[in-house]
């Protein structure tokens, strides 16, 4: 069983993210986690959350407390200092759920 997370993004700067992604990559393989898919979006029909959205992923963990310890990890929490906090303009969690 995983953890996942259904995320939605506005993101402002594609370089910088990517950067980002390339940055955390391997803490996330350390827990087990990976991404299951990514979509770049152009045009969103619904939001509850209000937000803007123009990238939606699923994020996925070994388990919720791989996820946990994975987000408060002092190297991550630096990579996102350095990098998301930049590219990033709003964040949504859509959904979060265990998978089978």
């Amino acid at each position: 069983m995983s953890y996942e997370m259904v995320v939605g993004l506005q993101i402002r700067d594609d370089s910088i993210y990517s950067n980002y992604r390339e940055a955390m990559k391997p803490l996330l393989e350390e827990v087990d986690g990976g991404f299951r898919f990514d979509c770049k979006v152009s045009e969103v029909l619904k939001n509850d959350d209000g937000n803007p959205i123009n990238r939606v992923f699923v994020i996925f963990f070994g388990d919720k407390n791989k996820m946990e310890s994975f987000f408060s990890n002092p190297r991550y929490l630096k990579i996102k200092e350095k990098y998301f906090k930049s590219s990033v303009e709003a964040t949504t969690i859509i959904s979060e759920y265990n998978k089978e």
